[in-house]
């Protein structure tokens, strides 16, 4: 077998080093995912603060290098592949299933207040916070209700945090309902969609700061394919199988 081509002029060793240096660079975007937007300034603030306190102290310096990365780390926006079946809802978030209940969907939804499936997904501080489209469709509706900041693992945490809730419009028709919600140390929610938005299945359409929970409510007679306890991957695990088109 000949030995891959390389430019003229250029020794085959230093060929073969500079091909090595790429692919090199290539594993490494992939192996750090990139960030998102909001977290840029609070990494930006940590670096400053990390090169101050190096003059002050070594010791202080390096804590807030640590602390700069564990915030990178936080905001981090991994790739994410759906599964290319269509009529299925996705998990919208990283996280834990911690509820599968009937539950009214959100009131300022403006939707009959007839009980649906509702996942609830608990997000630990370590888990990624952005969060994921769970359905090809369009964005109906958009609407933000301030409250409280209990522990988001606790069951009335979707009745009384703060909350922004999303309505879509799938492409098979249905209504299904995706809310963000604070928790205990979260004090940001950050939605960067809109109603009459065209959104695809997996894409990152917002993120909750610091410990959360998002819950996704299902059209009747969709089938759950997720358990209590389970982990789920945003944009990629599917939470269930939505009802087949009419007619």
């Amino acid at each position: 077998m000949s030995a891959a081509p390389h430019a003229p002029g250029i020794p085959a060793d230093q060929a073969q080093a500079g091909n090595s240096l790429t692919h090199a660079l290539q594993l490494a975007r992939e192996a750090v995912p990139p960030m998102h937007p909001a977290g840029r300034p609070f990494v930006l603030g940590g670096v400053a603060a990390t090169l101050l306190l190096r003059r002050i102290s070594p010791r202080l310096g390096t804590l807030a290098a640590l602390g700069t990365a564990a915030t990178a780390l936080f905001f981090r926006e991994p790739r994410r592949v759906p599964p290319p079946r269509s009529g299925l809802a996705v998990a919208a978030a990283d996280g834990t299933v911690s509820l599968i209940e009937d539950a009214v969907p959100p009131a300022e939804l403006g939707l009959p207040a007839i009980p649906l499936t509702r996942i609830s997904v608990f997000l630990s501080v370590f888990d990624v916070h952005v969060q994921r489209v769970p359905a090809t469709g369009v964005v109906e509706r958009v609407a933000y209700r301030p409250g409280r900041f209990l522990s988001a693992d606790l069951d009335k945490a979707s009745d009384d945090n703060e909350r922004n809730s999303v309505l879509l419009r799938t492409e098979d028709g249905h209504q299904l309902v995706v809310v963000q919600i604070a928790g205990l140390v979260a004090r940001r929610i950050v939605c960067q969609v809109a109603e009459g938005e065209q959104v695809t299945v997996g894409d990152t359409y917002g993120l909750i700061r610091f410990g959360s929970r998002v819950d996704v409510y299902l059209p009747e007679g969709s089938r759950v394919l997720v358990a209590e306890g389970q982990r789920t991957i945003g944009g990629e695990t599917v939470l269930a199988e939505l009802p087949s088109r009419e007619g």
